[in-house]
């Protein structure tokens, strides 16, 4: 039965994490957690999770996540190896995004009036930076950084208050990634490709740095960036694809959408000389087909043989990230904390992780047909 597969994987994750905490009591109520976390309930809180699991108050969960003695980095890891483990690849992509978290109060973590792509508008809010791993069999976010607004780290009284160690700096978010990615690459995690929307993808220090390390990437980037041309001349992104003839661009689909196959017309032109031996740079454009004037543009480097198909995949992977904020909120409370310090935000968060890569794991493997083995295993 599928319900087999489930609690099975339950049972090898959490197995996976025991030996991050050092008393049974916290690694009890992690299970309960993170059960508790995909439990279909109305709201996810310290009061609801304490609930039902059968407690009289939401001391011990507050407790769990403020105080309690375990590795959180430690799990992070943990949760990370048990994604590659089961979906894992070599030809796998690495995504980076962020997404918000309305809050009310200017209490919590890094709150302030910040603009959220998940609101699409300035809000109150926390922001995550969050690096997904995405293979052929599915995909699931892996790591994960608060983000603190420059004004909470001047104010380090503040940062105090809300649990913030004194050695936390600022970092923009394409650093947080930077870190991230750094832990991926030092591990050795499998993957030919990181794709990531213009927020990073402008962002020439990030480009730079990845390059340096040979890392394959395509990357959104804004309708005005400057680009090295192969005659070493700088030109707009647009301006370099506005004079491109009809038989330069080809309509390809980068997947199934919500409402049929994702298709676009694509272009690509290369930019830049002198990159490693068997390497190449290229941007590329992406057209919609209903509407012609919209353009997206993408900074590339990576394997010279690689085609215009390859490149337009990649780029057509990102939406992936987005699948796993919005599975990971609906399906495993990333979202519905209601924690206040430096801490527990990473707690939680990393929790939610584990129970969406849990149900991540567990669906490839029903979908695989795997049911049965998993059940004897």
């Amino acid at each position: 039965m599928v319900v087999d597969v489930v609690m099975d994987q339950l049972d090898r994750v959490l197995g996976r994490i025991g030996g991050r905490f050092t008393r049974s009591e916290p690694r009890a109520r992690a299970r309960e957690y993170v059960c508790g976390l995909v439990a279909g309930l109305e709201r996810k809180n310290g009061w609801t999770l304490a609930e039902q699991a059968g407690e009289v108050s939401p001391d011990g969960m507050q407790r769990l996540l403020r105080w309690a003695d375990w590795d959180i980095d430690g799990v992070r890891d943990d949760v990370r190896d048990y994604v590659v483990e089961h979906l894992g690849e070599p030809d796998g992509v690495l995504i980076v995004d962020d997404t918000g978290f309305l809050k009310k109060g200017v209490r919590s973590a890094g709150v302030q009036r910040q603009h959220s792509g998940t609101a699409g508008r300035i809000e109150n809010c926390q922001i995550g930076t969050f690096l997904a791993y995405a293979g052929a069999g599915g995909h699931a976010l892996i790591d994960r950084e608060l983000y603190l607004p420059e004004p909470w780290i001047a104010d380090r009284e503040r940062c105090r208050r809300a649990g913030i160690p004194d050695d936390v700096e600022f970092e923009t978010k394409p650093r947080q990634a930077m870190a991230m990615l750094a832990r991926a690459f030092e591990v050795g995690l499998p993957h030919a490709w990181i794709t990531a929307d213009e927020a990073y993808g402008q962002v020439k220090y990030l480009r730079a740095w990845l390059e340096e390390r040979d890392a394959a990437h395509v990357l959104a980037t804004k309708v005005n960036d400057l680009l090295t041309t192969a005659d070493g001349s700088e030109v707009r992104a647009d301006g370099l694809v506005e004079d491109l003839p009809e038989r330069a661009w080809r309509r390809l689909s980068v997947g199934a959408g919500a409402h049929g196959p994702r298709e676009y017309d694509w272009a690509r032109v290369p930019i830049r000389s002198g990159c490693r031996a068997g390497r190449g740079h290229w941007l590329l454009a992406r057209r919609s087909i209903s509407d012609p004037t919209e353009i997206a543009y993408y900074v590339c480097y990576g394997p010279r043989r690689s085609t215009l198909l390859n490149l337009a995949w990649i780029a057509g992977t990102r939406w992936r990230i987005e699948e796993c904020f919005q599975q990971a909120k609906n399906e495993a409370g990333l979202d519905q904390y209601q924690v206040r310090s430096w801490r527990a935000w990473y707690a939680h968060i990393t929790l939610s992780m584990l129970a969406h890569a849990w149900l991540a794991v567990s669906k490839t493997l029903v979908a695989k047909g795997e049911l049965a083995s998993a059940s004897r295993t």
